[in-house]
């Protein structure tokens, strides 16, 4: 294929892209102006900035999704192609077992954690909740939990698709320490908990988990893509509630226990006039 053909194709590749974003975008920028118009009967203060704010995530938003179709889809299939390849484990893939996958899992874990900090919603609703709460809760250690829960539940997907585990009894073994932990947890972190698995399937994590996913039931022997490739985004978006609640039953255990040893311990005497300052 000639240059030329290639940068024919990239940009015709672009172009439909384009199409389909701005299909995507005109009924969210409708509704907004619609009821802004029809129904508050209010001007759009700052019309040039907000219009120039849809531009900007119509050209994001293109170039992000040929992005992830030309280099990250295949980057992630190819990644799972070579992790599990006969000339990489040593071994013959039909007599592999679970614990010879290794790097498998810590590639898994390091893409779940390192995706999930960088996906944009979680960052906009890590910045919101530090600024509600007036920094009681910080964006950073909300995020790295976040993370932390989606590490996990892609590492337990990957070893779901190599064991043929089932995925019902993983989401109702997970879903019953979700509600132990409901029961538990401080009331004022529960409906975060619950937001903060939602935003981590979104424009970053989702590609690349699903391209791993496939990847994985494509080359696993005895797997289906159909069949096993998919799942693992029901248990990347289901862990961050327990990894959450988990970090604010710790903080709230630790703040009682500091609160305990400053109760218990004596007071410490005044200082007399003439001692210096």
């Amino acid at each position: 294929m000639t240059l030329e053909q290639t940068a024919l194709d990239w940009l015709e590749d672009l172009a439909d892209t384009l199409a389909g974003t701005l299909l995507d975008v005109v009924p969210i920028a409708s509704v907004l102006f619609g009821f802004q118009y029809l129904i508050l009967r209010r001007k759009v203060p700052n019309i040039g900035r907000v219009v120039a704010g849809f531009i900007y995530v119509v050209i994001g938003l293109t170039l992000f999704l040929v992005g992830l179709e030309k280099a990250l889809f295949p980057l992630g299939r190819l990644m799972a192609t070579q992790l599990t390849s006969p000339d990489f484990l040593g071994l013959v893939p039909e007599l592999a077992t679970w614990s010879d996958y290794g790097w498998v899992y810590l590639f898994a874990a390091l893409i779940g954690f390192s995706t999930t900090i960088a996906e944009p919603a979680l960052i906009a609703v890590a910045l919101k909740v530090q600024e509600v709460s007036g920094g009681a809760i910080r964006a950073g250690g909300l995020r790295l939990a976040v993370a932390a829960g989606a590490s996990m539940g892609v590492t337990l997907g990957t070893l779901r698709i190599i064991e043929g585990l089932a995925l019902h009894h993983l989401i109702i073994g997970a879903y019953a320490v979700v509600i132990v932990q409901t029961l538990l947890a401080p009331k004022a972190i529960i409906p975060l908990a619950y937001d903060s698995g939602g935003v981590t399937t979104s424009t970053v994590t989702v590609p690349l988990v699903t391209a791993l996913g496939l990847g994985l039931a494509s080359v696993i022997p005895g797997r289906s893509p159909l069949l096993d490739g998919f799942g693992m985004i029901a248990l990347t978006c289901l862990f961050p509630m327990i990894t959450v609640m988990g970090y604010a039953q710790m903080a709230h255990l630790l703040a009682r226990l500091r609160a305990r040893r400053a109760t218990k311990s004596p007071s410490a005497p005044p200082s007399s006039p003439e001692a210096p300052s």
